[in-house]
């Protein structure tokens, strides 16, 4: 019996999706269709009409069109992309228009003037790899295109990706500069960027030792992997950076080129069984170095190394870059500051802890939560902050604001799951209600998201502390302070806690000195330190210093605000506590 016909053609296939569409119509329905409704107007069907592409099929936030010429789709993407680059030029971060597109090259089935088959599921997940305002192309595309366009193509290797069996190769499509070099079309950020942005620039061999090499590229490619779990930080990729590997570059034309505001470059070194990593991060608007740092280490197992120096590099790096933010925030009028800046301004309140900074965070995340309803981070910190008003007796009503508390988190975590700052402060407020399975539950997603920031890692040992396994506890802790050698010195009165529940009481002792200006309640705990090490005589003096400070303090109330799951460890507080000569 014969087979029905099935027209089949070669076509160059051209898949493009709008970035943050859903994110961007529930913060602003009508303001969002409004600006796709020019875009097409004015850029995208011009283009395809100049360019003789044919529209199959749109969606709310997208579009597959079908070309006869293989150069005529890729023309008319680089002209959509360019030219929508420009169109943004100025606008506010969270209201650009960005797409990503993918264009392959392939057989296609045709029907009822829809296009089906492997060359269209090619396209389209080509279009899922791509970054914003970039467009990624297969082998084929790059095969055909050779020369004829001035562009050029970065090289992403073969890809996996989902109902397809085999791998595919992927191409990044890059321009040519006036200076002949080639850039990525991946979207560019300017000073206003919602979060702060970076790039990584491959670490430079200086050994002349080939497999000194492979250490530099492999410590830049983690750098720029373990930097991207920052879900506050806007991460050039890997195949973008390397496109300046082996060039002598200029930071600042390099930022500006890539649309950031900083830029992180080092160097590799071998001396004898030595290696040497040096690396600095430079503000590309100032060209300003905001820190340098230099590791010497024995080249015995050299990828231990590289683990090392990555975990130390990505755990200073947002502090870093959040103090060199914050400045920026502090040169301009608060009426230009965009979401992430005022969530940035609430982050510094908020960590000064007292009840006028709190009431200040708490209105400049307002502000955050009204231009970006959809910003998980803010709705996190608002929670946090409101958590502080709650902690200090700061609230009128503070049922309302437990329940408020809630609600920001609810909402955070609806917004964004694979925030870890989300799950880290979940983990804190379970602690402060004392369901300690979702303590473990969120901490533990915490530190999965992102296991080099300290804020998480200390508050993993923190944790640990409170459940009864204070020595683990320990080891955390350490290691925080090891990730970000300019920890806050709170991270002190963490491991002195952690100290005295181990009966490591010396070394207790040893933490809470030092702390420069300890409030009451670390006070209490370092003269509860120095009883059970037997100098009674300076835990009766800090014991004398905490009444002074708080006349109504007893130890029972202390007591009742601490996090012990264990009977035995709240047991052994109280008799130190007790023992210092602090009112029961």
């Amino acid at each position: 019996m014969d087979q029905p016909y099935v027209e089949r053609r070669l076509a160059a296939i051209l898949a493009a999706d709008m970035v943050g569409y859903s994110r961007m119509m529930e913060a602003d329905e009508s303001g969002t269709l409004a600006r796709l409704k020019t875009c097409r107007q004015d850029i995208v069907d011009p283009a395809l009409v100049r360019n003789r592409g044919r529209i199959i099929k749109t969606t709310g936030d997208g579009l597959l069109v079908e070309f006869h010429s293989v150069v005529d789709a890729v023309k008319c993407a680089v002209e959509i992309q360019r030219a929508i680059f420009a169109l943004d030029n100025g606008v506010p971060p969270e209201q650009q228009v960005r797409f990503r597109i993918g264009i392959n090259l392939g057989d296609v089935i045709v029907e009822d003037g829809d296009i089906f088959g492997d060359g269209v599921n090619i396209a389209a997940r080509l279009q899922e790899l791509s970054e914003p305002g970039g467009v990624c192309v297969s082998r084929a595309v790059r095969d055909q295109i050779g020369d004829r366009l001035d562009i050029g193509f970065v090289d992403l290797g073969e890809r996996s990706v989902k109902n397809l069996v085999r791998p595919i190769r992927v191409f990044q499509i890059a321009l040519r500069t006036q200076d002949g070099e080639l850039v990525p079309t991946a979207a560019r950020l300017d000073s206003s960027a919602v979060k702060p942005s970076i790039v990584v620039l491959p670490f430079v061999n200086m050994s002349g030792d080939a497999e000194q090499e492979f250490f530099a590229d492999g410590l830049t490619e983690d750098i720029i992997t373990e930097l991207s779990r920052f879900r506050d930080l806007f991460v050039i990729s890997r195949n973008s950076s390397f496109v300046y590997k082996g060039k002598r570059v200029n930071v600042q034309e390099v930022a500006k080129a890539f649309g950031v505001q900083y830029a992180v470059e080092g160097s590799v070194r071998k001396a004898g069984n030595r290696v040497r990593v040096t690396v600095q991060l430079i503000d590309a608007e100032t060209d300003r170095h905001l820190w340098a740092e230099r590791f010497d280490r024995d080249l015995a197992d050299i990828f231990a190394i590289q683990d090392e120096i990555t975990a130390s590099i990505v755990a200073t790096l947002p502090g870093r870059i959040e103090a060199a933010a914050h400045e920026r925030v502090k040169r301009r009028p608060t009426g230009n500051m965009a979401a992430y800046e005022y969530v940035l301004a609430g982050k510094v309140l908020h960590h000064r802890s007292t009840r006028a900074d709190n009431a200040e965070a708490l209105a400049l995340l307002d502000r955050a939560i009204a231009l970006d309803p959809g910003y998980a981070h803010a709705h996190a910190w608002k929670a946090c902050t409101l958590g502080q008003t709650w902690i200090h007796g700061w609230c009128e009503d503070p049922a309302a604001t437990q329940r408020q508390i809630a609600e920001e988190l609810d909402r955070a975590l609806a917004l964004d799951d694979n925030d870890s700052d989300v799950h880290r402060i979940l983990a804190a407020v379970n602690l402060v209600r004392r369901d300690y399975d979702k303590v473990v539950y969120h901490q533990e997603r915490a530190l999965s998201l992102n296991p080099n920031n300290d804020l998480i890692v200390v508050q993993q040992g923190e944790v640990l502390t409170w459940l009864g396994q204070a020595e683990e506890g320990i080891e955390w802790i350490k290691r925080a302070m090891r990730l970000n050698p300019y920890h806050p010195e709170r991270f002190w009165g963490h491991l002195g806690r952690a100290f005295y529940v181990s009966r490591r009481y010396a070394e207790a002792v040893d933490a809470f000195k030092r702390i420069v200006r300890p409030d009451p309640g670390q006070l209490a705990f370092f003269a509860a330190s120095y009883a059970q090490a037997g100098d009674l005589a300076a835990a009766r003096s800090l014991a004398d210093e905490v009444v002074r400070r708080e006349p109504e303090f007893s130890v029972e109330r202390y007591l009742a605000t601490l996090h012990y799951k264990q009977d035995v460890d709240r047991a052994h507080h109280r008799e130190g506590l007790l023992k210092a000569g602090l009112p029961g």
